[in-house]
């Protein structure tokens, strides 16, 4: 069933998707499930090059059976604001945290990153140690492997420091990203007068100089005229229905 657990044989297909160099897409329409459900199976259990069916199966028995048997305390959702539904924003957050592993963060660091996308506020290291319930250093660890790649950004209340995804992240993340190209292209266009313009190797960096900088300035412009899309907001702000209480 869509909703239910994935079953042996789903996850068998899983693999055989993989092998075959189908996409998350195109293996989750095969079996009647979410992208995400797909995404995520395959993030928890060594990624699409590491993934196998039985130790994924065996890996969800033994998570499972941990949970009947032990159940934690402070591990239910953290009550939300505005008339959210607590669980329903919990399993977006495991979600998202799951796409940005994609992209290749660690999960940690990936969790981090997710439960400060999902917050209203900026979030203090005890705070963030609360809601993923995890220990102080793995968030100390998270946060500033964040903050050395300018994903999140630092603030003072004065006597602690706070962490916030800045409305600034995707524009200073697409200028890196052009000023990564930019150096490749340089570099690129060196090799041509060393492999000797013309040859094989030589036309390929060429070429992919020349792509690069048309991407560059393409996405420079766009960017700078999309700029303002960052900081709009809604006409009629939402009124929270609820205070933020948070689990103590």
């Amino acid at each position: 069933m869509p909703g239910g657990r994935l079953t042996q044989q789903e996850r068998q297909q899983i693999a055989v998707g993989l092998a075959d160099g189908l996409a998350y897409a195109e293996i989750a329409r095969r079996l009647d499930r979410p992208t995400s459900t797909v995404t995520r199976e395959v993030m928890r259990n060594g990624g699409p090059t590491g993934y196998r069916a039985d130790l994924a199966q065996h890996a969800t028995q033994r998570r499972t059976r941990r949970r009947t048997q032990t159940t934690p305390r402070g591990t239910q959702a953290t009550p939300q604001p505005y008339g959210r539904d607590a669980e329903a924003v919990q399993e977006f957050q495991e979600t998202l945290t799951t796409v940005i592993m994609t992209s290749g963060l660690p999960k940690m660091t990936a969790r981090v990153l997710g439960c400060l996308y999902t917050a209203d506020t900026s979030l203090t290291a005890s705070e963030l140690v609360e809601r993923l319930q995890v220990s102080p250093a793995s968030v100390s660890k998270a946060v500033t492997f964040l903050a050395d790649l300018e994903l999140i950004r630092r603030e003072s209340d004065g006597r602690r420091e706070r962490y916030v995804v800045d409305n600034d992240l995707w524009y200073q993340s697409m200028i890196r990203s052009v000023r990564d190209n930019e150096r490749f292209s340089a570099a690129a266009r060196q090799g041509v007068t060393v492999l000797g313009r013309g040859t094989p190797a030589a036309t390929r960096l060429e070429n992919a100089a020349r792509f690069l900088d048309f991407i560059g300035e393409s996405l420079t412009r766009a960017m700078e005229q999309a700029r303002d899309v960052l900081y709009t907001k809604p006409e009629t702000p939402p009124t929270a229905a609820t205070p933020d209480h948070r689990v103590r």
